[in-house]
């Protein structure tokens, strides 16, 4: 009798720890073999490119899907009314839109593990006077309703009580960027990470002030005594930390856009217009399997598309090429830009076949640029310190790091190509990825 019970008891255990309980969030999630996550969409979070589907939040959100088993339903909003509605009411499960914590959306929602940190800026356009802060406003800002914004400028009012605000639902966050360049408002309030993407291609958008300092981004749940999906989630951020996926995930969206200058933006953009289209032809012909955009952010990186551009080491032409280089490629005369463009795209192309093939992109083609700078040598000199240090030598994000150790001698005596600029070369990168950024949106959302 006594061994029955026992033999009863241990399948009803096992059962219970194989099949999540169905009146739990997580078990109906399971039981439907769908996670709907909800997500503003934008830049930032969650758009549709030529390439798919793509966005920090959506790659997270599919990395989240995954790690429960369960199909990935991406919900995009244009509205925060309209979102945290859904939530409150069951239709979505998770938030996951960059949004910060505050004290109201403590007080009503549940929020997973904090995964990165933003601040808010005030923002006006170049050639305005600049307000030190919000005493010296000559307009009122206008922002979108039930955001962390207006929340913000409510708290401001406190101390400066002439403040004045407009909430709005009609605009997203870009859109009311793109207000900002068109005269249509006076100031906005954007988060830094959207700022940053968007001065990419407007670098008359000005940072008049910092309205708060870094605050905690998570995704948000509702408030309720269910603990099943939110230890899940957790557990998964836990996961995100360890294996370097959030880490990944900042490098490749926000890595390169940290540092802006505005006066090389302008130039670059201006080039773009200007300078481009005697070349365009070419990079289109000779980019072979690369996109014609990156040869070009490259050549403009090099030589700022001056055919005979010259280094101070012998270096020539609009892709700055050597003479080893160029003779390796069937290059003549480094001097004739159609002659050089060909090969820069054939040099460019081997150097990202000679990344091992086990690397995926975007970073083979990162590592790839590095070389283009550095030296093949001295970038796998990198990956070698990335590993050492216990690093993943495949990722981008890591290799970043260790490059610029190449330039202290109780690093580079290691190597077995020594010394090198490994500063310069992470610079290099992120230049490139900001150019070749630019070029894409421009050449998609403008008649050239």
């Amino acid at each position: 009798m006594l061994k029955r019970v026992v033999i009863t008891l241990v399948i009803f255990l096992l059962t219970a720890c194989s099949e999540p309980v169905a009146e739990t969030h997580l078990g109906q999630i399971k039981q439907k073999d769908k996670v709907r996550i909800g997500t503003l969409a934008g830049e930032s979070t969650y758009y549709i490119s030529a390439n798919g589907e793509l966005g920090f939040e959506y790659e997270l959100a599919k990395a989240f899907a995954n790690f429960i088993d369960a199909e990935l339903e991406i919900i995009p909003f244009f509205s925060i009314k309209d979102m945290l509605n859904k939530l409150e009411k069951g239709q979505i499960d998770i938030l996951a839109s960059g949004l910060t914590l505050n004290k109201s959306r403590l007080n009503k929602y549940r929020f997973a593990p904090q995964y990165r940190s933003i601040s808010q800026k005030l923002v006006y356009k170049q050639g305005r006077k600049r307000p030190r802060n919000f005493s010296q406003l000559d307009a009122p800002v206008t922002v979108i309703a039930k955001s962390a914004h207006a929340a913000s400028l409510l708290k401001a009012k406190a101390n400066f009580e002439n403040l004045q605000w407009v909430e709005t639902e009609e605009f997203d966050e870009a859109e009311l960027l793109q207000g900002i360049i068109d005269g249509k408002f006076d100031y906005t309030i954007a988060d830094s990470h959207t700022l940053a993407l968007f001065r990419r291609y407007h670098p008359e958008l000005s940072i008049a002030f910092s309205v708060t300092r870094e605050e905690p981004v998570a995704w948000m749940l509702q408030q309720n005594d269910d603990d099943s999906l939110y230890a899940m989630a957790i557990e998964f951020f836990g996961y995100a930390r360890s294996t370097g996926l959030l880490q990944n995930l900042e490098e490749k969206y926000f890595g390169h856009v940290r540092q802006f200058n505005y006066i090389n933006t302008l130039a670059y953009i201006e080039a773009v217009r200007d300078v481009l289209p005697k070349y365009r032809d070419w990079f289109k012909q000779y980019s072979r399997s690369l996109n014609w955009r990156l040869l070009a952010a490259v050549s403009y990186q090099e030589s700022m598309w001056d055919p005979r551009a010259k280094s101070p080491t012998g270096v020539r032409g609009i892709m700055m090429l050597t003479l080893p280089t160029a003779k390796s490629v069937g290059v003549k005369n480094r001097l004739e830009p159609e002659q050089n463009i060909r090969g820069g795209g054939i040099y460019l192309e081997k150097l990202i076949n000679r990344v091992p093939e086990r690397i995926k992109e975007p970073d083979r083609t990162w590592l790839a640029l590095a070389a283009y700078n550095v030296g093949f040598g001295h970038m796998e000199d990198a990956r070698v310190l990335t590993e050492k240090a216990g690093g993943d030598a495949d990722k981008w994000a890591d290799v970043k790091k260790h490059l610029p150790l190449l330039i202290k001698k109780r690093y580079y005596r290691q190597t077995r190509y020594g010394f090198a600029r490994g500063d310069v070369a992470v610079k290099y990168v992120d230049n490139i990825r900001r150019y070749y950024d630019t070029l894409v949106w421009l050449d998609e959302n403008q008649d050239e």
